[in-house]
């Protein structure tokens, strides 16, 4: 015991030394006593750390958010306010021991470790100790366990060490743990990373490798990996933090402006489509009743949340006319219909009939669902639709609202820039591929005498810029006039619109790689990178994952509500069709709006609009 315990202190192995990597005072038992060690992340595998939210931020931006080097201050994960922020925060959460935030399983299990009299109870993780120890303390403390250790990551070792990563620091805490206490035969590393469980596993059996060459016995060694259960903050707390960081980030950039590699940062907001959101109580209304009426479809993933408006911010004018953001309107369902038995879609009808609306489809509809391969767009390629029976049909209510995403870049980066680039990126794909019907496709709807027949298809083609008082699509064609118009709106020539190539076919599929999001892009982002364990700025690959921008994840908007109201026009309006009646068609299966006239296809009427002037949800409505 005594040679034994000499040679420990010769390699620099002993009790004290090995004290000094715990951020806690507590004694250390004696060496001959533990026969076991288990050591637990923090992370995501003891404690469930709130994760950036991929339904805030762009591809690029959780790449940036997970990187060291982004903000002079750090990132996500070297930002102890972020942590702080946790639920309602550190002084409520601490009262009530942060409730809810647990790994609870793996919380049991620290409790049988502590409970077992030849084990060592050792919490490690790769948090910078001098910004987290305080903090991560007083988390644990407040669930009432009792650590032999709690390790975090030092600038520099008891013995002068630096590490490179998360794993390198973990490697040397064992490699202590193990020379010290000579006498353990069992080790067990619960993880949640799956990289750092195969690192782990090569690295004990490296260890096992020397122990026999060393005449020792093998350990026993077991690494765990942890399902990560991911969560995220309040997006409103998140975004009031991420800010904090750039608040920082920039103060520091002013302050030391000949380090020019750094610039100050700023949060942009990225809009990629415009609709008619629909309730999750709606939605589940929606899809029981599609349930009722076609197959059951394991494969088909279920949407039945939005109406297109525009696939993309939608222009003021429109807002204007359709009560701006946030105002209400109220829909009945009237066929159901599907495309190659891939997408299925609800076409629906304004509540008053005459109600003003806009969409960019040829008429409103809701996508139900859609098999591996369809995309949302391919709505506009149904041209069957069944009447829903008027004892199942039924009314709800939406709320004008935007897809948006948000993003960090440069202060000094051109907006305009990147706009035009996302609307490349991100452009409907029916502008590129057309399909039976486009040459004849008429203009968009925009409100009113829904469902019928134009009586005057001259009108159209011989006086094409006459005062329309419906907007048949978000943007005026690029084309001039005479002949084809190539543009996203309506034509402004002589000649026929060739597809309104723009707007057509619903929200787009929005697949764009580059900044901003999507596959293939320079953007990352599928579960977490977390402290500093990540790629370095040389070696960065932008991150990882596909996009986070999806047809089903739908927003309020992020910003105030627009004008309330809009023109009233005094032309008379007709009745709507009965129930259960198809819809009247022209032009190979394209439902047209009815017209007077001089083509006018707007309604008196002007839904149901949120009050004149108020205010957008904050954050908070985005769940």
């Amino acid at each position: 015991m005594a040679s034994d315990q000499a040679l420990r202190a010769a390699q620099g192995f002993t009790l004290t030394a090995l004290s000094r990597w715990s951020v806690i005072d507590k004694k250390l038992p004696p060496v001959s006593e533990i026969k076991a060690i288990h050591v637990y992340d923090f992370d995501n595998t003891l404690f469930q750390t709130p994760l950036p939210n991929q339904k805030l931020w762009n591809s690029l931006t959780l790449s940036k958010l997970g990187s060291p080097d982004i903000f002079i201050n750090g990132g996500w994960w070297h930002d102890p306010r972020i942590l702080a922020a946790t639920g309602e925060g550190v002084e409520h959460e601490e009262k009530r021991a942060w409730d809810g935030w647990w790994n609870e399983k793996i919380v049991e299990l620290v409790r049988l470790t502590t409970k077992q009299p030849d084990a060592l109870c050792v919490l490690l993780t790769g948090r910078a100790e001098q910004e987290f120890a305080p903090l991560i303390k007083r988390i644990v403390k407040s669930k009432g366990l009792n650590f032999d250790m709690v390790g975090l990551k030092p600038v520099i070792g008891p013995n002068h060490e630096r590490f490179s990563s998360t794993m390198d620091f973990k490697q040397v805490f064992i490699r202590s743990l193990l020379g010290t206490y000579t006498q353990v035969e069992e080790i067990r590393i619960y993880e949640d990373r799956p990289k750092h469980v195969d690192g782990f596993r090569r690295f004990l059996d490296e260890c096992n490798k020397q122990r026999v060459g060393l005449g020792l016995s093998r350990l026993t060694t077991e690494v765990i990996p942890v399902a990560e259960i991911s969560t995220t903050l309040d997006p409103v707390v998140e975004v009031a933090e991420v800010q904090h960081l750039i608040n920082i980030h920039n103060s520091l950039v002013k302050a030391r402006p000949q380090e020019s590699r750094n610039r100050p940062l700023i949060i942009r907001k990225s809009v990629f489509f415009t609709s008619y959101m629909i309730e999750p109580a709606d939605t589940k209304r929606l899809i029981e009743l599609f349930g009722s009426v076609a197959p059951r479809m394991d494969d088909l993933k279920y949407l039945a949340n939005t109406i297109l408006i525009t696939a993309k911010p939608c222009p003021k004018n429109i807002l204007d006319k359709i009560g701006g953001m946030n105002s209400k309107m109220k829909w009945e369902i009237t066929d159901v219909g599907s495309y190659q038995q891939n997408l299925w879609a609800m076409r629906v009808r304004p509540v008053p009939a005459n109600a003003k609306y806009h969409t960019d489809n040829p008429s409103p509809s809701v996508v139900l669902g859609l098999r591996r391969g369809a995309r949302p767009a391919d709505v506009n390629k149904i041209y069957h639709w069944q009447s829903i029976p008027p004892e199942k049909s039924f009314v709800f209510e939406t709320t004008v609202g935007e897809k948006v995403m948000l993003r960090i870049e440069q202060e000094d980066q051109d907006e305009d820039q990147y706009d035009s680039r996302s609307e490349r990126l991100f452009q409907h794909r029916s502008n590129k591929r057309k399909f039976p019907g486009d040459e004849e496709r008429r203009p968009r709807q925009h409100g009113g005498n829904y469902g019928n027949n134009s009586n005057n298809n001259n009108n159209h083609n011989n006086n094409s810029n006459n005062n329309r008082e419906y907007h048949s699509s978000s943007y005026q064609g690029r084309g001039g006039g005479g002949g084809e118009n190539r543009g996203r709106g309506s034509s402004k020539g002589g000649g026929p619109s060739r597809g309104n190539r723009g707007g057509g076919g619903g929200r787009g599929n929005f697949r764009g790689g580059g900044r901003g999001g999507g596959g293939g892009g320079r953007g990352a982002a599928h579960g977490y990178r977390s402290l500093d364990d990540v790629d370095s700025r040389d070696t960065s690959h932008g991150g990882y994952g596909a996009s986070t921008v999806s047809y089903d994840d739908t927003f309020p908007s992020l910003s105030h509500g627009g004008p309330h109201g809009g023109p009233q026009f005094p032309q008379s309006v007709p009745p709507p069709p009965q129930y259960g009646q198809m819809f009247a068609q022209q032009g190979q299966g394209q439902w047209q709006a009815h017209g007077n006239g001089n083509g006018s296809a707007q309604g008196q009427g002007q839904g149901r609009h949120g009050g004149a002037g108020a205010a957008g949800p904050d954050l908070q409505s985005l769940y």
